[in-house]
């Protein structure tokens, strides 16, 4: 027999979830409308002294912030240099990443402390000459906040989900509620992966060094505005007269060697069809 219990708490599942987006958006519920002026006016105060004490923590928190950092660095001796700004990264606590040198020329990625960030930038100057140093700041304090919001709601539907699949009687109950279960669990694991990257960003900061024993020339400033629409167009249109001559270029040998034994058939038929002409004439 099929428990009408199930069904109407998937039901109500579905309604919670999604309504919960609506919970927040400073609707008023159809009990609080029909509250008298009065009561409404006594609750209103506490309604923002709720609200107040809610947003306060996150305004409070410290903020979350992705560092990132790249340094071009003149010296003789690429491979030492590489091998100094490795041991710095070490020495505070952090590892490296990609690396990719020669003897003129090379670049390394480390993942350091991102309270360590300034301090290792600022030790590069005794590795080589610095010519360039560029560090960013993104903020993802909203970001985390979200998330781990979701999560929160994410995991309160997932026990809910739990208890009524514990109750389920029938197959086809166990079968819908398992379902659903999966796809939320499924969402829930996103979303704590999601959180582990952002807090992984945020704990440990990438820096990129280049060394060179010659000084790295600096990026061109990109153009914005008419002038830099009008060099991407005429870059695009480079690139594509560029893809069409290697075409060509690459099609030429076959249409000579085709193209001449063509020639030649068709010049044979013509030649033929104006002696049967003339033969038809005389």
């Amino acid at each position: 027999m099929r428990r009408p219990g199930v069904w109407v708490g998937i039901a109500l599942l579905s309604l919670a979830a999604t309504g919960c987006g609506s919970g927040f958006s400073g609707g008023t519920s159809a009990k609080d409308a029909a509250a008298p002026p009065q009561a409404a006016q006594e609750k209103a105060p506490q309604q923002e002294n709720n609200a107040g004490q809610a947003v306060q923590p996150v305004q409070q928190q410290e903020r979350q912030l992705v560092r990132t950092a790249n340094v071009d660095l003149r010296s003789d001796d690429v491979l030492k240099a590489i091998g100094q700004v490795k041991d710095r990264a070490a020495a505070v606590g952090g590892f490296a990443g990609e690396e990719e040198s020669t003897k003129s020329s090379g670049s390394v990625t480390v993942r350091v402390p991102s309270a360590e960030l300034d301090k290792v930038v600022r030790d590069l100057t005794s590795v080589g000459e610095v010519t360039r140093s560029e560090v960013r700041s993104q903020d993802v304090t909203d970001q985390l906040v979200d998330v781990e919001a979701r999560i929160a709601t994410q995991k309160a539907s997932v026990e809910r989900l739990r208890v009524l699949f514990e109750r389920a009687g029938s197959t086809s109950e166990v079968a819908q509620v398992e379902q659903e279960l999966t796809k939320r669990q499924a969402d829930l694991e996103s979303m704590q992966r999601r959180s582990a990257s952002l807090r992984g960003q945020v704990s440990l900061a990438t820096l990129t060094v280049r060394v060179a024993t010659v000084p790295i020339a600096a990026p061109e400033p990109e153009e914005v505005g008419f002038l830099g629409a009008l060099a991407g167009g005429w870059n695009a249109l480079v690139a594509v007269v560029g893809v069409i001559l290697i075409g060509v270029g690459a099609m030429l040998p076959f249409l000579v060697a085709l193209g001449v034994p063509a020639a030649l058939v068709v010049h044979l038929l013509r030649k033929r069809r104006r002696i049967t002409r003339m033969n038809e004439a005389g």
